[in-house]
């Protein structure tokens, strides 16, 4: 990523995670700005009926190619330098607030 660029909450942008993925920007923009890492969601095409707190994410939202789900239950920090140069696209602020409220009851708050 552009050190002169900064990813803005809502974003999907590739990321070297297990292995490269998608994940959502869920950091605040201020942060987003001045800190050397973000908060971010990953991004999976393997739905698993167990776990409740995944978001279906249709083709196109956010740029991604394929039908996909949030995984809620796995947010994690990661470098910028981990970041693709450009996101793929943004979610629509509705889709951002689900996947806010399960990210919330993943983590009890």
């Amino acid at each position: 990523m552009a050190a002169s660029a900064s990813p803005k909450r809502g974003e999907v942008y590739l990321v070297n995670l297990d292995k490269p993925r998608p994940a959502i920007i869920l950091s605040v923009d201020a942060l987003n700005r001045h800190a050397l890492d973000v908060c971010v969601v990953p991004i999976t095409t393997k739905m698993h009926a167990a776990f409740t707190m995944r978001v279906p994410l249709k083709k196109g939202e956010g740029g991604l190619k394929f039908d996909c789900w949030a995984k809620c239950d796995q947010v994690t920090t990661l470098d910028k330098v981990d970041l693709q140069a450009r996101p793929l696209g943004s979610l629509s602020i509705a889709k951002l607030r689900q996947v806010e409220d399960q990210v919330r009851i993943a983590l009890g708050l």
